[in-house]
């Protein structure tokens, strides 16, 4: 077996580290504000679940279903999306997923039914389809190996910032707009967070370039310089012919399974945190929003923390299996102690920072097993496979707490499913398909 330390890019020259901060702002910096609103439209519905419930006659079972459903529709959709971007460029796929999402986000203030309410939600999974794993593959284009983990847990870490928003805002938009135009506090929370995505989407189509040798913002020299760094994933259609052989792999599919743990995971807090805040004691919706940021904080910074030592340590599986083995067990805590805010609080907020910062150094292990065109269908294959606990973990809570009264059975499952990712993670996985090695 390859060590890990074979797969890494030799250390960067001081003189490209300028490149890499324009690269940084013009690319990785837009990216990642898409990236926020992305996951604020995802879990919003965990705040507005704290009014809409009651205004529709909801079940926990029916908000359940309809929070996950959104995965059904991303799952059925993202192959077929994340290989269009290889086809047409990133610059037609990522505006076309934002501007589509937002307005499905924005339209859910129109909900009136169970019915209507998986048909939206289906419908922002299936316009949502292929948007991370496709911004991943993006990236590729612009960072060598030795900077991916970097990169891709800076883009990661808009996650929790977009939940470090989406509380406070969805909080104070369902306490200070409910009556305004007679509309209730959660259909504005949708129109707030739902527009600017499909704004973004429009900035998107003049501010991205599809590669490097079209960003007029790069000078010759730093052209050259980028392409001796970076292995360029050739955008033809032997990405198409490379599926046959990525569906092959059993390596695909153990990280595909570790994958899937670490999104039930992270998918029950986030259409559950809001739920859980108010069983540990909480009452207020504006104050539920603003602690719901403090896991999000704790997330954005174990995030970047673990990545770098991941970097530095040119070692990915350990730091992705301490995180999820730590996430499970204070979860765990937190559940065995929900009526005790104190102790749930503190172990909640780790549980998450645990949770994200195993998914960040995760998505940097793909590009050390694949590369060129076969790492857009692998990368796809991973994201799909795993995005079944996406749909899951809140279908699973939800039915659990409607016919038990409890959210606790169902929260335990979730910390025996991130034990068995950190399992899955522990041992390295060779490089396949052509990845570089020494």
């Amino acid at each position: 077996m390859a060590s890990d330390t074979n797969v890494y890019a030799q250390d960067l020259p001081t003189s490209n580290v300028g490149i890499f901060r324009k690269i940084d702002i013009r690319v990785l910096g837009f990216l990642a504000i898409c990236y926020a609103f992305a996951y604020v439209d995802r879990i919003n519905i965990g705040f507005a679940k704290l009014q809409m419930q009651h205004d529709l006659a909801f079940s926990d079972a029916a908000y359940g279903l309809g929070a996950g459903i959104f995965f059904l529709g991303y799952v059925l959709f993202e192959i077929p999306s994340n290989l269009l971007l290889v086809r047409i460029g990133a610059r037609k796929t990522l505006a076309r997923i934002m501007i589509l999402w937002g307005l499905a986000s924005a339209a859910t203030c129109f909900v009136s039914s169970t019915t209507s309410f998986y048909a939206l939600r289906f419908l922002l999974g299936v316009f949502e389809a292929g948007f991370a794993p496709g911004m991943i593959f993006y990236l590729s284009y612009w960072y060598p190996k030795a900077r991916m983990a970097r990169a891709v847990a800076l883009l990661l870490a808009a996650a929790p910032i977009g939940g470090i928003v989406a509380g406070p805002l969805s909080g104070w938009a369902m306490t200070s707009l409910s009556g305004t135009h007679g509309l209730a506090g959660w259909q504005w929370l949708f129109i707030l967070e739902g527009v600017p995505a499909a704004l973004l989407g429009i900035v998107a189509l003049a501010w991205l370039k599809d590669s490097p040798e079209q960003a007029g913002w790069l000078s010759a020299q730093e052209l050259s310089s980028l392409k001796g760094l970076v292995t360029p994933a050739v955008p033809d259609r032997s990405a198409y012919r490379s599926l046959p052989v990525v569906l092959r792999s059993p390596s695909i599919y153990r990280l595909a399974a570790a994958y899937f743990c670490l999104i039930c995971g992270l998918y029950a807090i986030g259409f559950w945190l809001p739920a859980i805040l108010k069983a540990t004691g909480l009452k207020s919706v504006l104050e539920i929003g603003l602690y719901s940021a403090v896991p999000y904080v704790a997330a954005a910074v174990s995030m970047y923390a673990l990545a770098r030592s991941s970097d530095r340590k040119k070692e990915r599986h350990r730091h992705a299996t301490i995180a999820a083995a730590v996430s499970a067990v204070t979860l765990a805590v937190a559940t065995l102690y929900l009526e005790q805010f104190g102790v749930a609080f503190i172990a909640i907020t780790v549980a998450t920072g645990a949770m994200f910062a195993a998914y960040s150094v995760f998505w940097a292990i793909p590009h050390d097993v694949l590369s060129g065109p076969t790492a857009a269908g692998g990368i796809a294959l991973i994201n799909t496979l795993g995005l079944f606990g996406g749909f899951l973990s809140p279908t699973m809570i939800g039915w659990v707490k409607t016919f038990t009264g409890s959210t606790e059975m169902g929260l335990l499952v979730i910390a025996g499913l991130l034990v068995l990712g950190a399992v899955l993670l522990f041992t390295p996985v060779k490089p396949l398909f052509g990845a570089e090695q020494s």
